[in-house]
């Protein structure tokens, strides 16, 4: 008995197939997983696995497919000639097939190494990410205080009252704060523009070369006074202070200075010194004059007493007279002395600077006329009535007119000018010659008690103490500006009080 082979047939039809057709779903899933991760080795093997097995299948498949379709259509000789062929194909396969699965092992490892070397490298990356994170905040951290820095830096910079200066090597300037553009009279602009260079504002070219050596040779100066002079020429006193600092790579260097002004400083010292000077004479001076007054008032009374009694042609009356004359000179001379001493009563009460001037001049103007001496006023009508002693001042005026005049001798020309500064509420009084001047070494000396550049027997030297005195007295001060040849230029500074005081 024979079982019939058509079912088998078609089974085997089917099956073959079907087997294309999943070997086909395999390799199409297995190229889906790859291309999600085209670095994973095991999709990779398993894709490789799928061709090897869609290759397989195809062979079997279709080799069992021709088989049937040969012997059904009577060509069984034909296929008696594919049939080793069919059957090595399907050796082939299933060897690549094996092959390929011995594989998955050696496979397996290298991936759990690669997925080893994966975590490591993740773990790696997320502390880069955290130290990378770290460092930007740091970095932005570190960022904001730098700005902070500058800032508060730049503010200083900007809002000193001191020079502030950066400086090339060569001297150049490359920064220059605000206080010290205005110190130097230098706009902003010229700094920008031009080449601006540092020691071209030393008064003296040998301070600049002094301290140019002490920087190079200790690195920084502390506190070294020099002269300055402004871009207009006009001069001023500084204290500097200043660093060298060398560039990392030695080609150049940055020079720092921090400038202070201390011309006032330096005069109010002077008036100070000057005050100080006064004080110490104005003490001995009262007493002197204390202990001489007395004896020259017997002395001149009884001189006066006996020229009553004289005729006026005898030889003992001519002497009495001398011996008067002269008892009148020291008798002067000693009120001086008290006025400088300020020993005498001042008196002080409301009274107009412009009235007293115009007194002063229309007592003098007449001499100094016949002389060929003219005299300008100029008046400022906004001086305000103020409060002081108005002899004192006249007297203070009058020294200064008769100084001028002496000064200039025979020919001339005298301006007195009078401005009132009502921000600061102080009055100034300006008297300009054009006599000979004061001598330079002289300046600082001319209101010192006794001193005199006139001849003997024609001044104290008391004339410009004295007057001196009577303007501090006021709260006020003389200023003086001279220039040899061409003149010079006296200026009393009172300040506006109204409250009326009488004090000795």
């Amino acid at each position: 008995m024979s079982l019939p082979l058509y079912p088998i047939w078609v089974v085997d039809l089917a099956g073959s197939s079907l087997m294309i057709f999943f070997s086909f779903l395999c390799v199409r899933l297995a190229r889906r997983l790859r291309a999600q991760d085209t670095n994973n080795v095991i999709w990779i093997y398993l894709l490789w696995f799928c061709y090897s097995l869609a290759a397989f299948a195809i062979s079997r498949s279709v080799g069992h497919i021709v088989k049937r379709v040969l012997i059904t259509a009577g060509y069984e000789n034909v296929w008696e000639l594919l049939q080793p062929y069919s059957g090595s194909i399907n050796s082939i396969t299933f060897i690549i097939v094996a092959s390929i699965t011995l594989f998955f092992e050696r496979t397996w490892k290298v991936y759990q190494q690669i997925l080893g070397d994966k975590q490591i490298l993740q773990e790696a990356h997320a502390k880069i990410l955290f130290m990378n994170r770290n460092l930007e905040n740091l970095v932005e951290e570190r960022t904001r205080e730098l700005a902070f820095s500058e800032r508060k830096y730049r503010r200083i910079f900007e809002v000193s009252k001191d020079m502030i200066l950066v400086a090339g090597g060569d001297g150049a300037v490359l920064s220059l704060n605000p206080a010290g553009a205005e110190m130097l009279n230098l706009p902003p602009e010229k700094i920008e523009n031009e080449k601006v260079f540092f020691q071209d504002f030393f008064h003296e070219p040998e301070d600049w070369d002094a301290l140019q050596n002490t920087l190079h040779s200790q690195g920084y100066t502390m506190s070294m006074e020099v002269e300055l002079k402004r871009r207009d020429g006009t001069r001023f006193s500084a204290l500097l202070s200043a660093s060298l600092e060398m560039h990392p790579d030695e080609k150049g260097e940055t020079l720092h200075f921090l400038v202070k002004d201390i011309s006032q400083r330096k005069a109010m010292q002077k008036q100070l010194l000057q005050a100080d000077k006064l004080a110490s004479v104005g003490q001995l001076a009262a007493g002197i004059a204390h202990e001489i007054n007395n004896p020259l008032s017997l002395i001149l009374g009884y001189t006066q007493l006996l020229l009553r009694n004289e005729e006026s042609d005898t030889e003992r009356f001519e002497d009495l007279k001398i011996i008067e004359k002269h008892a009148r000179t020291c008798k002067n001379i000693v009120g001086d002395l008290l006025s400088f001493s300020r020993s005498a009563r001042t008196n002080k009460d409301v009274s107009h600077v412009n009235q007293v001037v115009e007194e002063v001049l229309s007592v003098v103007r007449h001499h100094f006329e016949v002389d060929g001496v003219t005299i300008q006023a100029e008046l400022d009508p906004l001086v305000p009535p103020m409060i002081l002693d108005a002899e004192k001042i006249k007297q203070v005026f009058m020294n200064l007119v008769m100084n001028a005049k002496q000064s200039m001798g025979k020919n001339g020309s005298l301006r007195v000018a009078t401005h009132f500064d009502e921000a600061h509420h102080m009055v100034f009084v300006n008297f300009t010659d054009t006599g000979t001047g004061i001598e330079p070494q002289y300046l600082s000396r001319i209101f010192d008690p006794f001193f005199t550049t006139k001849g003997t027997g024609e001044g104290t030297g008391l004339g410009l103490s004295v007057s001196y005195g009577i303007v501090k007295d006021h709260g006020g001060e003389i200023l003086v500006e001279s220039e040899v040849g061409k003149g010079s230029t006296f200026t009393v500074v009172l300040p506006v009080i109204l409250e009326s005081t009488n004090s000795k």
